[in-house]
């Protein structure tokens, strides 16, 4: 390596703004093929996750598909390639927006995932997951709690048993006063046995922080269950989570604790970096399904009637197809809604009350392999909220040093959930640093929780990747992010909108549609396409079969309490279990 000063090197300096510099031209499209289906048209908008799976629904039912992508196919799911660093016939290195994580209880992409094809494998790429043994909460100045995320042994038969089991399970793992461990699980069993008229009607207009009385515990209870539970999970505050967003996603982790009815464990990641093991194979089945890909970018919809007329590109081109389906983000299609299209389906105007905030990745390539957790690791403490994991253990498909210049071992790829409080360094937000910045602080942060064998250090960095959707702007000293992600702040519920309304052939998918996981998600995304994709093959009086839809887990144990909570609910009484 060049000559290495404190800090983060020159070199790595470099290196991440040629990345960043270069990233938005990675991935480009392959010019368009001749579709094969002769079925209705489709045009999709938008090629990540979503729209990816309705062109898949749709071309195994058909359908003449033509998928339209700005950028890259893929979108926050796909790999960016770190543009120039590989030489010796090597690839580049793989960068990404942020690390993949594949819960159990995500059923819907799965069931995707299976009908890819991919060398080898009996399940296609589905066969490309495989599970991590732990998680790590790192404490700065304190000692780091590992938790295993593959136990399988904890039954219990009632509520009373299900709250002192979790309860004491926070306790040890946690390191939680026990006093504070069994109120949490309290909280919890309230949520799990709360019916679904009191979820919409009563939680998802109180805040997590509240929900769980965080003002009132411990600082470990308040920094663990309350702050970083929401943050990592969907970067915001907890005083702005929806109690029945976190509280079904606390259901689908803490709910079911022999794992009954999941896809796989807990936590599951990509054995590759994600466009090799996922979307390029991906992409591939699409086009021999008939499938066409354009590079373009929608400028807007024309309406006629009670339907879509046509649409335009950016640079002109008219689009005519049968049905439209927008699988683009909330920010960006809540700005083709016309006078025309919002007198139709008025209910598309409230999306403006939708959030983003900012969680983007940055990668940090190391010169020896990373001993710092066989899993995802959480910095508890950190004030840009990180969480990362060390990718090479997983990657026995192509190890990172067939990649770059052949020195890279490993790769800690970063998560940065908080990009509104000032870092440790600087005493700016993330927003406010430029990218030298971001990644001297992030790389600080995560050096101030390790310690022990897991420490790092300066001469460990090879080099950095920050996501290029993150762009610095030098005049206003400000980043600009093209790809923030959808927040479920309290009340929002009946702000995003269903799959399919009154504009007869336009249909939606994306994260911020109405779904079962109500969290912004690739499984959101994938369920959102589904829906979608029903409602069109409804509206053509297909009669082709519908797309499978899964429901999220919830305890047949615990289902005669939700089904007594329905009258107390109506007589306006609190959940048996709510004596907070």
């Amino acid at each position: 390596m060049a000559e290495r000063r404190s800090g983060v090197t020159r070199r790595a300096v470099l290196r991440g703004a040629m990345g960043v510099g270069a990233g938005v031209a990675a991935g480009a499209l392959c010019s368009p093929v001749a579709t094969a289906n002769t079925g209705p048209s489709v045009a999709i908008f938008g090629g990540g996750v979503a729209g990816l799976t309705a062109a898949h629904e749709l071309a195994e039912r058909g359908f003449a598909v033509t998928v339209y992508e700005r950028r890259a196919l893929g979108g926050k799911a796909r790999s960016i390639p770190f543009t120039g660093t590989g030489t010796g016939g090597r690839p580049d290195l793989p960068g990404e927006h942020g690390f993949r994580f594949f819960p159990g209880f995500y059923h819907h992409l799965p069931d995707t995932m299976r009908r890819i094809p991919f060398a080898g494998n009996v399940n296609g790429v589905w066969d490309n997951l495989i599970s991590t043994p732990e998680a790590r909460f790192a404490r700065k100045d304190a000692d780091s709690t590992f938790v295993p995320t593959s136990y399988s042994d904890i039954p219990w038969s009632g509520p009373g048993e299900f709250q002192q089991t979790l309860g004491s399970m926070i306790a040890t793992s946690a390191k939680m006063p026990p006093a504070d461990a069994a109120y949490f699980a309290n909280r919890l069993l309230v949520f799990f046995t709360s019916c679904d008229d009191r979820r919409l009607g009563q939680w998802e207009k109180v805040a997590w922080r509240d929900f769980v009385g965080a003002n009132e515990r411990s600082e470990d209870f308040r920094i663990l269950l309350s702050r970083t539970l929401t943050t990592m999970l969907v970067a915001m505050s907890d005083d702005q989570a929806s109690t029945r967003t976190i509280g079904t996603m606390g259901e689908q982790f803490l709910g079911n604790p022999l794992w009954q009815g999941n896809d796989g464990p807990m936590d599951r990641v990509l054995n590759g970096p994600t466009n090799q093991a996922w979307i390029d194979p991906w992409v591939d089945r699409l086009r021999g399904l008939g499938v066409t890909f354009v590079t373009a970018e929608l400028a807007g919809l024309d309406i006629a009637g009670s339907r879509i007329s046509g649409a335009r590109l950016t640079d002109g081109t008219p689009v005519t197809a049968d049905h439209y389906l927008l699988a683009v983000p909330a920010e960006v299609a809540r700005t083709f809604w016309t006078p025309e299209i919002l007198s139709l389906q008025p209910e598309l105007a409230n999306m403006s009350w939708l959030n983003v905030e900012w969680m983007t990745g940055i990668q940090f390539y190391l010169n020896r392999p990373a001993n710092i957790a066989r899993g995802h690791t959480a910095y508890v403490d950190s004030p840009w909220s990180l969480t990362s994991i060390s990718q090479n253990q997983f990657w026995a498909r192509t190890e990172l040093p067939a990649f770059g210049d052949g020195t890279v071992q490993d790769c800690l790829s970063v998560d940065i959930s908080n990009w509104n409080l000032p870092g440790v360094l600087y005493g700016k937000p993330a927003r406010d640093c430029n990218h030298d910045e971001i990644a001297r602080e992030v790389w600080e942060q995560v050096k101030q929780h390790l310690v022990g064998d897991s420490r790092l250090s300066d001469a460990d960095l090879h080099s950095w990747f920050l996501d290029p959707g993150v762009a610095w702007d030098a005049n206003r000293s400000v980043n600009t992010n093209a790809d923030p992600l959808l927040v479920n702040t309290v009340g929002t519920w009946s702000a995003r909108p269903a799959a399919h309304g009154a504009v007869d052939n336009l249909f939606l998918a994306g994260d911020y549609v109405q779904t079962t996981i109500d969290l912004a998600t690739m499984e959101g995304a994938n369920e959102s396409a589904r829906a979608a994709v029903n409602a069109l093959l409804d509206v053509t009086g297909s009669s082709a079969p519908r797309c499978r839809m899964f429901s999220l887990f919830r305890s047949p144990i615990l289902e005669p309490l939700r089904q007594a909570d329905i009258a107390r609910y109506a007589a306006g009484q609190p959940n048996q279990f709510d004596t907070a």
